[in-house]
């Protein structure tokens, strides 16, 4: 039988229909907390920042954490911020991922700092390419190139999913990404080769498929620049 919780009621008081909501977040049904989450920012109450933040690195399930983002956004930054970058020092991989996911949503710039190297760098995958997608999103004109840099280091990473996610990020930098993708070129291991190669091709034609253009790269990597008519790896 499907959990009912009554979220707001007009026969109850702010306090108690509060209540309710922060026990509907923690239901064990997701379609319960996914309506105590739409709740949440439809009423758009600071005293809720905590409870949102909190459930937003446990919730197990995609859609309530997305629109527990969305509630998060609808909240005064002043309120939401200082919570969220306080989660990146999380012990929680979701945590950290969540957090940095919902600081992209509200954009505000001044939380750049924030997004650490070791952020960046993060041994989880999810947390590492929510950095990536945070901080494109985040980052001040002047510390673009540093920021390929960094996101540079990260080439060869992971499977399908975590290199798409990488190019991406290079890719929405544009041009300053250009001379650490040429770096990358002649990189002794393989992998960085092939995707720096891919990346680089999708920065010249953000249209061209992703896996045609890591096939094309491996490929061109395999055969070597004496047989692809001279181009460097």
């Amino acid at each position: 039988m499907q959990e009912v919780i009554v979220i707001n009621s007009p026969t109850h008081t702010d306090a108690q229909n509060h209540d309710r909501l922060l026990a509907a977040l923690a239901a064990g049904n997701s379609s319960t907390r996914l309506q105590a989450a739409l709740a949440a920012g439809t009423r758009a109450d600071p005293a809720l920042a905590d409870a949102l933040v909190t459930r937003s690195g446990i919730e197990p399930d995609f859609f309530v954490r997305d629109m527990l983002t969305w509630a998060l956004t609808r909240l005064p930054t002043e309120t939401t911020v200082p919570r969220l970058l306080a989660e990146l020092r999380s012990g929680r991989a979701q945590a950290r991922s969540q957090a940095l996911h919902t600081l992209s949503k509200i954009g505000d710039r001044a939380t750049w700092s924030g997004i650490t190297g070791s952020l960046l760098h993060d041994a989880d995958d999810e947390v590492a390419r929510s950095a990536w997608r945070a901080a494109v999103v985040l980052v001040p004109a002047g510390e673009r190139a540093v920021l390929a840099a960094e996101l540079a280091g990260e080439l060869g990473r992971g499977g399908r999913d975590v290199r798409l996610s990488l190019s991406r990020a290079l890719v929405a930098l544009g041009e300053v990404a250009e001379p650490v993708l040429r770096a990358a070129l002649a990189s002794a291991d393989p992998a960085v080769r092939a995707h720096a190669r891919a990346t680089e091709r999708l920065l010249r034609d953000p249209d061209a498929g992703f896996d045609l253009a890591v096939d094309e790269a491996h490929r061109i990597v395999a055969l070597g620049p004496e047989r692809t008519g001279g181009a460097a790896c």
